[in-house]
């Protein structure tokens, strides 16, 4: 199995923070998470020109990543992986990178 990063740009609907977090938080990450391939998520936020800009990193694991990218587009949207309205649509950005080498840390 392959290692991939698949990296997501949201912003939510104005004045919708706090519900877009709680939901993003409780929720979207686990629904996410549940989906077979991916490993792991990480939020980060930055103010940007327009408002408070959102990414999530991801980690999968797969021998087909298209595969895992469908099953979870099959799920957005349905009970399974409910969306929130506190999402701005048209704000989403999403880029799935592979892993060209071992990931290596500084030492300690």
């Amino acid at each position: 199995m392959k290692d991939y990063c698949f990296v997501v740009f949201t912003k939510p609907v104005a004045g919708q923070d706090a519900e877009y977090n709680r939901w993003y938080d409780t929720r979207h990450v686990p629904d996410v998470l549940a989906v077979p391939g991916f490993v792991s998520a990480r939020r980060y936020a930055a103010d940007v020109e327009g408002g408070r800009q959102y990414l999530a990193l991801y980690g999968m694991k797969a021998d087909d990543p298209e595969a895992v990218l469908a099953d979870l587009s099959a799920r957005a949207g349905t009970e399974r992986m409910p969306m929130s309205p506190a999402l701005d649509n048209e704000s989403i950005s999403a880029v799935l990178y592979e892993a060209l080498e071992p990931l290596e840390a500084a030492s300690e």
